[in-house]
């Protein structure tokens, strides 16, 4: 099977190669198959991926692929600690150019759309967060709950609020912090930020399920595995390191929150379970919104018996 491959960017620059997808479609396993038959590094491009000692609950690449396909920007920072897109950006850049200068192509994987779309747009100086104005959202959403904090944030900022799912807290805070912080919607500075091209001739990949329900399957699938790996051992000794908790932007991670509040005796395993794989389904499901936003994406079913012929497609593009 053949199917010419589309690329944006700026022309002549060099290549670059992204891999996106939702949570669960295969995009380490392609990413490998083309680090074995294309010149290619890795950089992931993932939230959850660079906080160390959060290997089960997040599918970090086990040793033996990382000796295979090596990948940057994994293993960063400690949970406790804060990353952001602009972050990610500045060493995605500079990871970027070290790739290129040794003649090599950067190939981006992962599912943090954000992430991608800093790196293609750049970012707007949206205002840091202040600890009181956090303090006070997070205290009304305690008492109210998200859904009303996503309807507090349509009053100010429909434009964002239409965006971000209602069940994203991490993300209604954020748009929720600027608006209070600046007097400004979010929405309103992003679109007035100055524009900073990627300079790179990208190719896009976007594994895109031609059936969802495999999708589906997958992820509870998936769940069920990282809980006979030792799910809840790693969670129960973050949480015995005393200085995290479910404010922080790693113990928010689809679940480690549910693992939590499992061993706070807020629910009972099955129930842990069950709400694990659901937070990992609409995660899922805000990923696919993102990407069927993506311009100039060349999609593929998830099915892994296809992904030498995506590879093979990609091979002819980059050297044509």
């Amino acid at each position: 099977m053949f199917l010419q491959i589309q690329s944006c960017g700026l022309a002549n620059a060099p290549k670059a190669v992204f891999i996106m997808g939702p949570t669960a479609s295969g995009k380490t396993a392609l990413a490998v198959e083309c680090v074995r038959e294309l010149p290619c590094d890795i950089i992931s491009v993932d939230s959850a991926l660079v906080y160390r000692g959060m290997d089960i609950g997040t599918a970090k690449p086990d040793a033996d692929t990382l000796r295979c396909a090596p990948h940057r920007l994994i293993d960063l920072i400690d949970p406790a600690e804060a990353y952001s897109a602009a972050n990610f950006r500045e060493d995605a850049l500079r990871e970027m150019a070290g790739i290129t200068a040794h003649g090599r192509i950067p190939l981006l994987v992962g599912g943090t759309m954000l992430y991608f779309r800093a790196l293609q747009q750049g970012l707007s100086e949206l205002p840091s967060a202040e600890p009181e104005v956090r303090q006070r959202i997070e205290a009304e959403a305690a008492q109210q709950g998200w859904q009303v904090m996503h309807q507090k944030l349509a009053q100010v900022d429909p434009v964002s609020a239409a965006r971000i799912h209602p069940n994203d807290p991490q993300r209604i805070q954020r748009a929720l912090e600027v608006y209070m912080a600046s007097g400004m919607p979010m929405s309103r500075l992003w679109a007035q930020q100055h524009e900073n091209p990627l300079p790179y001739d990208v190719i896009k990949i976007a594994l895109i399920p031609a059936n969802r329900e495999q999708l589906r399957v997958r992820i509870a699938r998936r769940f069920d595995l990282m809980l006979e790996q030792g799910l809840v051992e790693e969670v129960r000794a973050l949480r015995a390191r005393g200085d995290l908790d479910l404010s922080m932007p790693s113990m928010r991670c689809v679940g480690y929150r549910q693992v939590w509040e499992y061993l706070d005796g807020q629910c009972d395993y099955a129930t842990m379970v069950e709400q694990g794989i659901n937070a990992t389904r609409q995660l899922a499901k805000r990923q696919l919104t993102w990407l069927r936003r993506e311009p100039e994406c060349n999609a593929y079913d998830i099915d892994p018996g296809i992904f030498p012929d995506v590879v093979k497609n990609l091979k002819t593009s980059l050297c044509s």
